[in-house]
């Protein structure tokens, strides 16, 4: 027996199921989380995107009521991490923190498991912040000219300390190089901690590292900046030059974020993004960032996609006229 409605109640109920994909979305947004939330690092604590992460998903516990743990997974760059967000169930319970790694090592490897554009869903932007050229107080150069002139007298003899093949300190020094035409040995470490430690000790020469894991070193005395790389001069070192001042056209800066899987529902994608702008906006987090020498960057999803496509196009021009190499 075929059941007949009258037009007005068919309407309504019609109406009514068309509306079940949207009350579903915003109930899924409204129940999440409803258990811990992992955040994977793709390299040791105490580097700039740690730091900055860290910050975030304090303030994510607090507002949403549930842990948002920090899971420090380092090695090849912070594929390791990356590869494990990208294997993980597209539901909002495994994060990342995107850093400019994953946009450099979008073309420094040739063999990655994954597209990182493709298969990693951008939710949040945090901050971006310049890196600052230091070098050991017992360096003999206490300007960047009077360094570029030290390593031309002695090709070959200054070695640049980096958190990694790839890292955004190892590429930073490549376009250095490239730019005033000095040889200089790259180092690289497994992570910021320790090449800045030898940096200090004095077993490798400069580093070009982020503000955020070097700048208290830098107040306690322990390195000695000479320039930072962004356009104009940071707040956080207000007396240290931009090195564009010397090497015409220089800029480089490490961006932090947060993804998720591809397919993670775009309702908690958008819950995140709110929560992470929100916090971003909060003055005490604006001036924590400020100390380390970032500024917050708040930006839609889409306005992040587009900022990664960019930067990841950005760093394929310096690591393929470098010759750069994960090895």
């Amino acid at each position: 027996m075929q059941l007949k409605f009258p037009r007005r109640q068919f309407l309504l109920l019609a109406a009514g199921t068309a509306a079940l994909p949207a009350m579903s979305g915003v109930a899924t947004a409204q129940a999440y989380p409803a258990r811990p939330v992992r955040v994977l690092v793709g390299f040791a604590p105490g580097q700039a995107v740690d730091i900055v992460t860290r910050i975030i998903g304090q303030r994510l516990s607090e507002r949403l009521g549930q842990q948002f743990i920090i899971d420090n997974r380092p090695g090849a760059g912070g594929n390791i991490a990356t590869e494990a967000v990208v294997r993980s169930p597209p539901d909002g319970y495994t994060l990342l923190a995107i850093g400019s790694n994953n946009l450099i090592n979008a073309t420094l490897y040739q063999n990655l498991s994954y597209d990182f554009i493709r298969d990693i869903a951008p939710v949040a932007s945090i901050y971006h912040v310049p890196q600052v050229m230091e070098v050991n107080p017992s360096f003999p150069a206490t300007t960047v000219p009077e360094f570029i002139a030290y390593a031309k007298a002695h090709p070959g003899e200054i070695s640049f300390a980096s958190a990694g093949n790839g890292s955004v300190a190892h590429v930073t020094g490549e376009l250095f190089k490239m730019l005033t035409g000095i040889n200089m040995l790259h180092v690289p470490y497994r992570g910021a901690a320790p090449a800045l430690t030898d940096l200090i000790a004095g077993q490798v020469h400069v580093m070009f590292d982020n503000m955020p894991s070097s700048i208290e070193h830098i107040r306690a005395g322990t390195l000695r900046p000479l320039a930072v790389t962004a356009t104009t001069r940071v707040e956080a070192l207000a007396d240290v030059p931009p090195l564009s001042d010397f090497v015409p056209g220089f800029e480089t800066s490490a961006w932090a974020g947060i993804g998720a899987p591809k397919d993670t529902p775009a309702e908690i994608i958008d819950r995140l993004n709110g929560e992470i702008n929100a916090a971003l906006a909060d003055p005490t987090i604006k001036a924590r960032i400020a100390e380390l020498g970032g500024q917050v960057l708040a930006l839609s999803p889409g306005e992040y996609a587009t900022r990664i496509a960019q930067e990841t196009d950005k760093w394929a021009k310096v690591i393929k006229f470098a010759g750069a190499s994960p090895g």
